[in-house]
């Protein structure tokens, strides 16, 4: 495994952590797809041509806050904190300090 390992040196953790962190990204990615699919239920939103990208707005939007609700209970606030902040900045979306 070694992605496993590679992983846990990029991030600088540990085996139990990195797991953690790995459920959270699937954990997270799972609820914020329901939750979107949810929206698009109660805005009535079907069949039409900008489902799609209706759906990957709000996936966007979404996923950051679904990610940082699940890791509360894993342990992992800080790491995911830290993750968005610098997806953010590479997105160009926070200024890089």
């Amino acid at each position: 495994m070694y992605w496993y390992t590679r992983l846990q040196e990029k991030w600088k953790v540990n085996g139990i952590q990195l797991t953690l962190i790995l459920v959270t990204f699937a954990v997270g990615g799972s609820l914020t797809g329901q939750v979107a699919k949810w929206v698009m239920d109660a805005l009535g939103v079907e069949g039409v041509w900008y489902w799609g990208l209706l759906y990957l707005l709000i996936v966007t939007a979404l996923w950051p806050m679904m990610v940082l609700l699940v890791s509360l209970p894993m342990g992992q606030f800080r790491f995911f904190l830290n993750y968005i902040k610098k997806l953010a900045g590479k997105l160009g979306l926070r200024k890089n300090t």
